[in-house]
Formats: structure tokens, sequence, C-alpha cells
């Protein structure tokens, strides 16, 4: 949790001055620093012709291989109702592939392309650039510590 001192010296937006004590609670700070992110990264992506949701699948087919809607729905963690319109996409761009799963002819599997594999390299480089921006108060230690802590919290309080 943020001293006093350490609160005094953040800044305030707006010209308004915020109660110490909501600048010392964790929650809102993360709340904040959350829609600050989010503006980031979609503005970021929308430059590369992109969403989070292209990334987040085709991350997920690079790093566990070839998977039904379902399987990317839940590794992804987008809505299975979601899951059709954002591959409608990617398959339109030739960045992935739909193909009848031989072991279920009722549902396909999912595959990244040659061309989704270096589109998901691009969006590395764009997210790294962002992550950059976002981070850039601090030192890179402090960057490596700030994601571990955040990873720990997030495993603690997922399901």
């Amino acid at each position: 949790m943020t001293s006093r001192a350490e609160a005094a010296h953040m800044p305030d937006h707006g010209g308004m001055k915020t109660p110490d004590r909501l600048r010392r609670r964790a929650s809102r700070l993360l709340s904040q620093l959350t829609a600050q992110s989010d503006r980031l990264v979609t503005e970021g992506l929308a430059k590369a012709d992109a969403r989070r949701w292209h990334y987040a699948v085709l991350a997920s087919l690079q790093e566990y291989g070839p998977g039904s809607q379902a399987t990317l729905s839940r590794r992804a963690g987008i809505y299975r109702s979601d899951m059709v319109g954002v591959l409608n996409e990617l398959a339109e761009r030739g960045l992935v592939e739909r193909a009848p799963d031989p072991g279920d002819r009722r549902r396909n599997v999912i595959t990244i392309t040659i061309q989704g594999r270096r589109h998901l390299r691009r969006l590395d480089k764009v997210l790294d650039d962002l992550h950059e921006k976002l981070l850039a108060p601090l030192l890179p230690a402090e960057r490596d510590q700030f994601v571990q802590l955040l990873t720990r919290l997030l495993d603690h309080h997922s399901p």
C-alpha cells in the first residue's frame, strides 16, 4: 500500500485533488491503471489493424497448438459466442485455418497459419513497445517485479 508521502507525489489529473485515502487504495489504483493500459493497448493494436482478441487467439494457437473453438475460448478467455466472430476475422485475413476435426466432424480445429505467425511476431513488437510506454517510470528490475506480483495476485484470485 502506498504511504501518504508516496501518495502526495503521485500526479493528479485534471487539476483536481484526489483524496489521499483514494490514492492509497490498491483496488482503485489497479482500476485506473487498467483503464490507461486498456486505452493504450486498444489504440496501439488498432494502428496495427488488430484487436486484443486477435492477439489472444494467435498467442494461444502458437503456444499450445491447434484447438477447437471451445478450447480456444477457454485458453484465450473469450466468450464462446464472441469466438466465432474473432475466428471469422482471423480466417478472412488468412491468419488461421479451420478444418473439420477428424474425431468429430461436427466441430472444427483451428490452426495458426504461417502468415498468422508473422502477424503475431509483429503484434508482439507492438505490445512490447506499448508496455515500455506503460511501465516507463519503472526501472527494468521494478518492471519484472511488478509483473511477478501481478501474476501472483491473479493466480491467487483465479479459479
